[in-house]
Order: C-alpha cells, then structure tokens, then sequence
C-alpha cells in the first residue's frame, strides 16, 4: 500500500492505550514506525513492557518499542493505578515480553525519525501525557515544521475533567508539557473528554470481542471488563468510555467524528484548575485557533471499525 500513514503512538498503556495499539497495528494503511512509551497511568517501567505486551499479542514482535520520560516536565508524576489495576493492563493474563525494549531514548528517536523522513509525512498519535512530545520539540524546534499533524487525546470542555473537577488525566499529569504542544505551530487535533465519554463500552459491545474467539477478542472484552468497571461506579453509565482508540479512528475514518477549529489553551499555573483545557469553542477571544477540536463521534460505527479491524489479528 503506497500510500499508507506513518505514525509513531506515543503511550502510557493503560487498557484503552492497548485497544489503539491494537487497531493500529491490525491496519494495513497505517506504517507504525515505532511505539514509544512515557509514564503516566502507571510508571514507565511498566508502560513500555505493557506496550511491547500488546505488540506480542497482536503477533507484532518485530515493531519498535522506545522508552521514554520518567516523569513529568516540572510536576510530580500522577498515575492511576485505581483506574487501569497496578499492572497498568489488569484484566487478562499476558505473558512477560519477550521482544527487547530498543536502546534508543524515546525523545531521540522521535527527534531523529521527523528529521529523517520527508517533511510532512508523519503523524504524531499521543495517547497519554505530552511529555515526550514537548520534549523532542524543546530539544530539537525544526521539527515542529516538519510534523505532518498530532493527532491527541486529551482535555475536555463542556464534559469537564475526570481526575479533578476541571482536569481530564492525561494533561493534568503534564500540563507544561501540554502548554509547550499546544503552543508548537504544529496543526493539532484533540480528542477531548466530550467525544470519549460517547464511545461506551457497552456489554453487547464487549461480548462482540469476546466472540471473535481469538487471543486478541478475549484479551480486548477481559481489558474492557476491568477498565469500565471504574467509570461504570462513577458516572452510573453501561460501559466506560473508550479514550484513546479515538485517536486511530480518526486516522482511518475522520468521517466518525466532528468538531471544530478552536483556540486552546492550558491552565498552568493554578493549583484549583491545574491542567484544565480552555477550549473557545464560540469564539469568544480573538486567540488564534491552534487545534481541531472534535465534540461528536458515531459511536456505533466506531465499535464497528474496532470489532473489523482486531478481528484481523
């Protein structure tokens, strides 16, 4: 396929991280030029082995797996062991790894990757906090022109926040970081709290991974079955939101979502709304708008591409 998509997912696996890995890695127009991994839902020592777990799972042992930042740009690193178990992916019994992590910094090669391939042809996919990214942009600036676009989760809007009133999780764990992408000239698109919270793991949906029989379908229902337990207690709601898949969707299908063109930006210095998304969605400041921000999604047809594509695996 001439024309498939490079992208590297930067990721803090976390169950719906590993759903996304998933659907990733089971597209053929989509060239995974490397995975790499930054702490957040649960430390780094545990993100990058999730992330090389999953690779195994789909039968992808040969795809590039980078270690990256420990902890945030100037905060204390928050994680969400209450939410994703204290593996990170609690839920169904993967075995250790046995694909080498690389040796390469995470940050290095995200660096060296956007300047060795042509301008313009690849797609950043960040699926947890943004320190790695803002961290290849401080140190190397003349890659914020060459990014073809970040395609992120993270933030929310009318939605709010769901780790504090205001902040959703993965810019609350780094909102510098976030500051420093959302300021980077690169064109972003976000996948807020607003279109996640639309995509619920309903238990029909669960069941429909379950009966595909395989590794994959099983392993994907018993995530989903752990994971939506939290937000199911939370929010009252049949199933719990599935995040970060959005971001590959949207990659394969933008016809799934909507939303707008927008000025965001991120609160960083107080403590009561730290790491809250100001979305200007009416248009109310004369800001320029630096993200597409997305508010709906077809959520049917987004379980649909999921269920097709991890049946593949």
């Amino acid at each position: 396929m001439a024309d498939r998509q490079k992208i590297i997912i930067d990721t803090d696996p976390g169950q719906d991280d590993a759903v996304a890995i998933l659907l990733a890695l089971a597209s053929p127009e989509l060239d995974v030029l490397g995975i790499t991994a930054v702490a957040g839902n649960v430390p780094l020592k545990l993100t990058e082995k999730n992330a090389r777990k999953i690779c195994e799972l789909a039968g992808k042992p040969e795809t590039k797996v980078f270690a990256g930042a420990i902890r945030p740009l100037a905060r204390t690193l928050v994680t969400a062991e209450e939410v994703h178990g204290q593996t990170g992916l609690n839920g169904p019994d993967l075995p250790e790894p046995k694909m080498k992590l690389q040796e390469q910094y995470a940050v290095d090669f995200i660096v060296e990757t956007l300047m060795k391939e042509d301008a313009h042809t690849v797609t950043l996919c960040p699926l947890g906090p943004l320190t790695n990214i803002a961290l290849a942009l401080i140190r190397e600036p003349k890659i914020a022109k060459r990014v073809k676009q970040i395609v992120l989760m993270g933030g929310g809007f009318f939605e709010g926040g769901n780790v504090t009133p205001s902040a959703e999780f993965n810019i609350y764990v780094d909102p510098q970081a976030a500051d420093v992408v959302l300021h980077s000239g690169v064109p972003i698109v976000m996948m807020p709290l607003d279109v996640t919270h639309k995509a619920l793991t309903k238990a029909t949906r669960v069941e429909k991974f379950r009966k595909l029989g395989t590794r994959v379908g099983i392993a994907t229902a018993q995530m989903l079955e752990f994971f939506e337990r939290f937000d199911e207690q939370k929010y009252g709601s049949d199933g719990g939101p599935l995040h970060d898949p959005c971001v590959i969707a949207y990659l394969l299908k933008p016809e799934l979502f909507s939303g707008r063109e927008c000025n965001v930006a991120v609160e960083t210095g107080s403590e009561l709304t730290m790491g809250m998304t100001v979305i200007d969605w009416w248009g109310v400041t004369k800001r320029p708008k630096n993200a597409l921000v997305m508010r709906e999604i077809d959520h049917d047809g987004f379980f649909d591409l999921l269920v097709e594509r991890l049946a593949r695996l």
